[in-house]
């Protein structure tokens, strides 16, 4: 197994032993449904987008390192430090998964395939885990178009990965952080509290804080909202069009662009 995988899945595998493990120490809001059954579907609903996106003929960080190769795209051609270029890529990435999130908002047949990821009735760390295959199909192709275009160090591509993956699963968490801490912490990163606003039943609310690592590109575009109207526990999580247990099933949750 080469490098970039062994971090990719350890890193991975870790953030999720301790957010499972934290949210079941310190909960912020009591689950409605049954977790176990929640959590597998959710698993593996990865497990789908998993196989399917290793059918692609290259990754990002493969695609990365061919046109650094080749001195192919903007940061090739302006030769930056890599102390600089680390992480202006990355910030230059995240931005993108920003407008990625926020298009999938405001577009119907693309609102139709993100709302699966909607559509859990309670948000826990297993929540970042459950992306319809076909989303996760289009956001490596605007991934792919991205890193051709600005042909990062592959070395900033797969330390976004890393941490895009590691702030998913803390920022869906169900947990109860300080209010202190969260309010210090949502200066640098999208905390649970702030995520949670966004998986609200109100539409006005599932339109805010659209971030998954950096809490500014809300700020910047007017999309932030600091806490859920009706507070964190008697907010309403999902979509009441699939509250019905059926829908909490692997193939129904496939089905769900569909209905």
């Amino acid at each position: 197994m080469p490098f970039e995988t062994w971090l990719r899945f350890g890193s991975f595998a870790l953030v999720l032993v301790c957010m499972l493990g934290l949210e079941t120490l310190f909960p912020k809001r009591p689950l409605t449904a049954p977790r176990t059954t929640r959590a597998l579907n959710n698993l593996a609903v990865l497990g789908l987008g998993t196989l399917l996106v290793r059918l692609f003929p290259i990754l990002p960080v493969a695609l990365a390192t061919l046109m650094h190769q080749g001195n192919f795209g903007l940061f090739e051609m302006l030769d930056l430090p890599a102390w600089v270029e680390i992480p202006t890529a990355m910030l230059l990435l995240d931005l993108l998964i920003y407008w990625q999130h926020r298009l999938f908002h405001v577009v119907r047949p693309l609102w139709r395939i993100h709302r699966m990821h909607h559509a859990d009735v309670d948000i826990d760390t297993t929540t970042a885990l459950r992306f319809h295959p076909l989303e996760i199909a289009l956001s490596m192709l605007i991934k792919l178009a991205a890193v051709a275009l600005l042909a990062p160090s592959p070395l900033a591509v797969l330390l976004f990965e890393v941490s895009l993956n590691g702030c998913a699963l803390f920022n869906h968490a169900n947990l109860a952080l300080p209010a202190t801490l969260d309010r210090w912490l949502r200066l640098v990163l999208v905390t649970p509290d702030m995520h949670r606003v966004h998986h609200s039943t109100d539409m006005r609310e599932a339109n805010k804080n659209l971030g998954f690592n950096l809490p500014w590109w809300d700020r910047l575009f007017g999309t932030y909202q600091a806490q859920p109207a009706l507070g964190h526990q008697d907010m309403h999580i999902g979509m009441n069009l699939f509250r019905d247990p059926v829908w909490w099933r692997l193939p129904s949750m496939l089905l769900i662009p569909f209905k």
